[in-house]
């Protein structure tokens, strides 16, 4: 069990499925120890110090949880009991408020709100029995939010140092919904590979989230940087918020900016939406390293010399088979025509429209894309040799040397 006398601290990552690697690339950098990765998670050890710069540096991680306490549960008597028997006194006051957000992989327990419920009623009643006081319940801001994990017969129990997920970087008007999350969208471009000096592309842009988060990447712009809440910031008893140490590590990352990047260009047929990206763009504070012009995929002309492509097309929720078909052949044509030189990525949910790219992928990486599981494609363009690869991709997820 964690305390707030040790010094060194068991933390858990989490993060969407298949970019596991990649966190755990990110907090070797970091400076985290003791590296493991998990399911949809990474584990690494580090003090206080570290929980700060993985809230703050993490590009691929959604939370970073302080693990306190492991029991196993068979029913419902036996969660109230597990939970009523850890010492809340050591994280908490009476004064205090908490939340509690449950993650059931189980054939015991159904409903997540109900495990919730049941285990605030025995934080709850620890205190009550104690000073004929309790906690406050508060969802939004809680002093404390508390984790819970129930695998099979075990229930991990957690304090989220987080708050609010960290995809919600701070930068983005909330009420313009993104199709791809910003956790998301970093990870296609580490997970590209991109090195920082060839231009990267989106000419199907959206809402501009992959180019907001390849411009943080390339100018060293933490993510967290836009954020002025987190969830540790409101620890008093357990592991207390200094706000010295904090600033410490907050200044360090920011001296670390740079002002020279290479190019992030991207396009976007929509008119409205074109306009929405160059928004969100601008409240990133990144209009002086992104630059999107409105126009068709097929129309967009990139510079000579090769880069990296990232779109994340429609998967065909919302359109009809021909379409779809079509749409998928047009972006295998434009990438032949118009990004020579470039590697050449995409995502999608949809492995029957995959096929008629009409091209070999050199590399399939599974991830998901909220509940939707995807392929996240590579197709090298050579130039000179556009004949032989326009071939049908390969259907597993295995790399084709």
């Amino acid at each position: 069990m964690n305390t707030p006398q040790n010094s060194d601290l068991t933390l858990i990552a989490k993060t969407v499925f298949g970019l596991e690697e990649v966190l755990a690339g990110e907090l070797r950098r970091l400076g985290a120890r003791d590296v493991e990765i998990l399911n949809r998670a990474v584990k690494f050890t580090g003090d206080k110090g570290m929980i700060y710069k993985s809230n703050l540096g993490l590009r691929t991680a959604l939370r970073v949880l302080v693990p306190v306490a492991q029991f196993e549960v068979h029913d419902e008597t036996s969660l109230y009991e597990g939970i009523k028997a850890i010492n809340w006194e050591e994280y908490m006051d009476v004064g205090d408020s908490l939340a509690i957000d449950t993650v059931l992989s189980t054939d015991i327990f159904t409903h997540s709100q109900f495990i919730s419920q049941k285990s605030k009623d025995a934080i709850v009643d620890q205190f009550r029995e104690k000073y004929d006081k309790r906690p406050d319940v508060d969802l939004d801001r809680p002093t404390i939010r508390i984790n819970l994990h129930i695998h099979d017969t075990t229930c991990s129990v957690a304090l989220d140092s987080s708050g609010d997920s960290l995809h919600k970087r701070g930068y983005r008007d909330q009420t313009n919904l993104a199709p791809i999350n910003e956790v998301l969208a970093a990870g296609l471009v580490l997970l590209a590979g991109w090195d920082r000096k060839k231009p990267l592309i989106d000419p199907m842009c959206g809402s501009g989230t992959i180019l907001i988060e390849a411009a943080l990447i390339a100018a060293n712009i933490p993510p967290g940087y836009y954020r002025v809440d987190f969830g540790f910031m409101r620890w008093k008893k357990f592991l207390p918020y200094e706000e010295e140490l904090w600033q410490t590590i907050y200044d360090a990352a920011i001296s670390k900016i740079i002002s020279e990047t290479p190019l992030v260009l991207g396009g976007e047929i929509s008119h409205h939406v074109t306009r929405k990206a160059k928004e969100n763009v601008k409240l990133a504070r990144v209009e002086d390293i992104v630059s999107i012009k409105e126009c068709d995929m097929k129309d967009f002309d990139a510079p000579e010399g090769g880069g990296i492509v990232i779109i994340n097309p429609p998967y065909g929720e919302r359109m009809d088979k021909d379409n779809l078909e079509e749409l998928y052949k047009s972006i295998g044509d434009t990438f032949k025509k118009k990004f020579t030189g470039y590697d050449c990525w995409m995502i999608t949910s949809n492995m029957q429209a995959l096929k008629y790219v009409g091209l070999r992928a050199s590399r399939k990486i599974q991830v998901f894309n909220g509940q939707l599981e995807c392929r996240f494609v590579k197709y090298e363009m050579y130039p000179g040799t556009k004949k032989l690869h326009k071939l049908v991709p390969n259907t597993d997820n295995t790399p084709v040397e």
